[in-house]
């Protein structure tokens, strides 16, 4: 390690303990070195080599793994030509939004031959998150589990699992994603599709060409694993299942949850499910498909093809006068691609545990209620875009996305930064509207104006505001689920359902006592869907669709909480080696 590192190392803890903000139990614990070289790796997949970007020439990327209280510090170095950011997706970052990594959001992107140490300390939190990039589509490639074991002696809530294995769903492109979004960009058009979902990587043998790229899980009878399930896909929610085995789901988005068994789960880009999984009492003469495929609420264009990895006994062979490949192969009933009655049930299934260790602390009083419209519009199509020829979106527009009809402009440089200097006239304005400046029936007759506003509008809230938000789905261009992340937040689902939100009915059905617990959640095709929680977290964060074409074409939006009173609830100052712009 370098000696100006070590110096910055040095420099952050000395920050951290003469402020009193750490802990005792926290300066005892492990600190956790990661380096990560971004760099480029032939891969071959579907019988197609080409050339990816990296993190240290793995794809997926490594595994980090921590425990709750931990600090982790991992230098992330660039050796490609294209900018980078690192998003530790999950993770709260308490007053260390420097380290958050939405590029142009918390920090300029990594240039080419430059470096950035991304510091933070892991507080109240355990479960399953993971990391990508955050800037254009290089999270396509750009991706890897991040594990949080709780603290030495404290037991999961759950039946102690034999073994965990994370399982990360992505994506397969032939051609490049970056030249893929580049081209819907300047068309104004829909992106071209991936060309395979992948499991771990691999894509699975109902591909052509790709049999030998076979995820396998190999687990013995009579034991009961932890699957730590991940979607990293760009732009599909999908449907999961293991033929002939059930899945009882314990955690979503690194928060416990009230276990219940299903044969299927639905899981959106950007969240994460643990499962356990309790093999068969005894060695079946068979082998059996773990597939996904997406779930497609949308009119756009989708990837229509079917993941599969291979669930095998170890020693099936002991126990089988056939061999392994002779084996019959049991194959699961996945939902219908449309199912959104399947999607409601097992969204209203999901409950915070609620327990005096691990509370659901539900602000049961708002101080402010914020009404917010998501969906897909249209912007005129721009002589710079179209280069003289039509666009290829809706009536030759170029296809946009919005929040309360603003569609997102990047800035060109950190909005963070912006708000801690307090130099951020000219960067973001800070009135993002409360609700729609012209109300509509959102989710029924279509608009003629189609057209959405353009600028870069940030929400203000006072330090320990108690937030309602209610997120309502819109038809203008037909009615679509969307998975919504917010940054530096946990938030409660306290309530959804279907048509246009009823401010006088529908919060008196809204569950206050144990909703579950997310930090990405659905907002339903053609419905709404209501959070809450506390903005105690200074900084600014970013909130927007996991689908990655809508967040392209500017559904997202930031907060900025304002600092509290006390040391312990200020953002902390940029480290020495904040990447510049």
């Amino acid at each position: 390690m370098g000696v100006a590192l070590l110096s910055v190392i040095k420099l952050f803890v000395f920050s951290f303990v003469t402020l009193g903000l750490i802990p005792q139990q926290t300066l005892a614990s492990i600190t956790r070195h990661y380096k990560f070289d971004i760099q480029m790796k032939n891969v071959t997949r579907l019988c197609h080599m080409k050339s990816i970007v990296t993190v240290n020439g793995q794809f997926p990327g490594p595994r980090i793994v921590a425990r709750e209280g931990d600090r982790l510090l991992i230098r992330v170095v660039n050796h490609v030509q294209s900018n980078i950011s690192i998003h530790w997706h999950g993770i709260r970052q308490l007053q260390t939004g420097w380290a958050d990594g939405p590029a142009y959001i918390t920090q300029c992107p990594i240039q080419s031959g430059n470096g950035y140490v991304y510091n933070f300390t892991i507080i109240g939190q355990r479960g399953t998150l993971w990391w990508h990039a955050h800037i254009s589509w290089l999270r396509s490639t750009i991706y890897g589990p991040l594990i949080i074991l709780p603290k030495r002696g404290v037991p999961y809530p759950f039946t102690k699992p034999y073994k965990e294995v994370p399982i990360i769903f992505g994506e397969w492109w032939n051609a490049d994603p970056e030249a893929v979004i580049n081209q819907a960009l300047q068309t104004g058009g829909g992106p071209n599709v991936s060309d395979a979902y992948t499991i771990n990587g691999l894509p699975g043998p109902l591909y052509n060409c790709s049999s030998k790229d076979t995820f396998k899980l190999k687990v013995q009878a009579g034991k009961t694993y932890l699957l730590r399930l991940i979607n990293a896909a760009l732009n599909d929610e999908l449907f999961f299942s293991i033929a002939n085995h059930t899945l009882k789901v314990v955690e979503t988005d690194a928060v416990y949850v009230k276990p219940f068994e299903t044969n299927t789960i639905l899981i959106a880009p950007g969240q994460t499910t643990n499962v356990l999984l309790k093999t068969k009492p005894n060695y079946p003469n068979a082998t059996f498909f773990m597939t996904a495929r997406p779930y497609v609420t949308g009119l756009g264009t989708f990837d229509n093809s079917t993941l599969a990895g291979i669930l095998e006994y170890e020693t099936t062979t002991l126990h089988s006068t056939l061999p392994m490949n002779k084996l019959p192969l049991h194959k699961p009933i996945l939902p219908v691609l449309n199912d959104t009655t399947f999607a409601t049930k097992f969204s209203n299934k999901l409950r915070s545990l609620n327990t005096p260790q691990f509370p659901a602390n539900v602000p049961q009083k708002v101080d402010k209620r914020l009404f917010f419209t998501i969906g897909l519009g249209t912007n005129p199509c721009s002589q710079q875009n179209h280069n003289n020829q039509t666009c290829q979106g809706p009536n030759g527009t170029m296809f946009a996305a919005s929040i309360n009809n603003v569609s997102f402009a990047m800035p060109n440089t950190a909005l963070l930064q912006s708000h801690f200097s307090g130099q951020s006239k000219g960067v973001y304005s800070p009135d993002f509207p409360i609700s729609p400046v012209t109300p509509f029936n959102y989710t029924g007759a279509q608009l003629n104006n189609t057209n959405v506003g353009n600028g870069t509008k940030l929400m203000v809230l006072p330090f320990n505001t108690s937030v309602e938000l209610v997120l309502q789905d819109t038809s203008i261009l037909g009615a679509e689920s969307h998975p919504l992340h917010l940054h530096g937040f946990n938030f409660f689902v306290v309530g959804q359902g279907f048509g246009n939100f009823d401010q006088d009915k529908d919060p008196k059905k809204f569950n206050l006592i144990d909703p579950v617990g997310r930090n990405t959640v659905g907002v339903p095709s053609g419905g709404w869907v209501a959070i809450r929680f506390l903005a105690d977290n200074p900084g600014v964060w970013f909130m927007h669709c996991h689908l990655e074409i809508h967040t392209s074409w500017g559904l997202k939006m930031a907060w900025v909480v304002l600092d509290g009173k006390f040391p312990n609830q200020k953002l902390l100052p940029p480290p020495l080696d904040l990447p510049k712009c």
